[in-house]
């Protein structure tokens, strides 16, 4: 039984491999289940030469076969480890990239830059489930959607001010709702109404690197871009509008706006 399973999963590796990662799972993980595969592969391909088998009919071809199988996990494995060390390289860059806006953006509103605590980890903090894994739908408190509902009325009635305020009062406090990182970007579209595109960019930045897999987060980064160019930051307003692509491909309307917004800054 234990040759089976090792030669099925090996059926399913060669010759096309594919690896189908399953939401709970990490690269870290994948390498570990194929490196004990590996051992447990050499293990049998032992076997089969000390218990005489492979003089059976079969027995060539089935080592032969087993060979194929421990060479192409050996393959698999060195990828899935390139994969990972440039995983945590682009993880890496984008966070320092966040942590530079934050500076500038702070910088342009004249405060106090010493008390940046820099911006939560990118995809969650490590040691839990992985951030991509599926969860429940969350449920609201009672005065979450009433709250929010009155902030975008407001909006709605053009009074930007009061809605830009009520906007910023839901995000202290329902700061866990599903709904604040819309509520972020909805203050930033008030805050640009009343032509504070330093408040904007501000209100863009947290609600991007707060709540970055939020249904708001890629025009908050488009718009952060945008409003950075506004405000004279032509090279950072370049590596922003180029990350949304990169980081949300599916969002047509966010990458439409970055891909005009690129043109008419002359980025590169």
């Amino acid at each position: 039984m234990r040759l089976l399973a090792v030669l099925v999963f090996g059926a399913m590796l060669w010759p096309g491999i594919s690896l189908a990662q399953s939401r709970d799972e990490t690269l870290a993980d994948i390498r570990a289940q194929l490196t004990q595969l590996g051992a447990e592969l050499a293990s049998l391909k032992q076997e089969l030469l000390t218990t005489g088998a492979i003089s059976q009919p079969g027995g060539y071809d089935m080592l032969s076969r087993m060979e194929s199988i421990e060479v192409e996990l050996m393959r698999v494995t060195g990828k899935a480890e390139d994969i990972e060390i440039r995983l945590n390289r682009v993880v890496s860059d984008a966070e320092n990239r966040l942590g530079d806006l934050e500076f500038r953006i702070v910088e342009l509103e004249g405060g106090d830059v010493t008390s940046l605590s820099g911006s939560a980890p990118l995809g969650g903090t490590s040691g839990g489930a992985s951030a991509a894994a599926p969860t429940a739908a969350p449920q609201l408190v009672v005065g979450e959607q009433a709250d929010f509902d009155r902030a975008r009325g407001v909006l709605g009635q053009g009074d930007f001010q009061a809605a830009a305020d009520l906007f910023a009062a839901y995000a202290q406090t329902w700061p866990t709702s599903p709904l604040t990182g819309e509520a972020l970007y909805l203050r930033g579209e008030a805050l640009e109404a009343l032509g504070d595109l330093r408040g904007a960019a501000r209100s863009y930045l947290d609600g991007f690197s707060g709540y970055p897999d939020g249904p708001r987060a890629p025009e908050s980064l488009t718009r952060l871009g945008r409003a950075l160019g506004q405000l004279g930051q032509i090279n950072e307003a370049c590596l922003t509008l180029s990350e949304v692509p990169l980081r949300y491909p599916a969002a047509e309307v966010a990458n439409d706006l970055a891909v005009s917004e690129r043109l008419a800054l002359g980025c590169q």
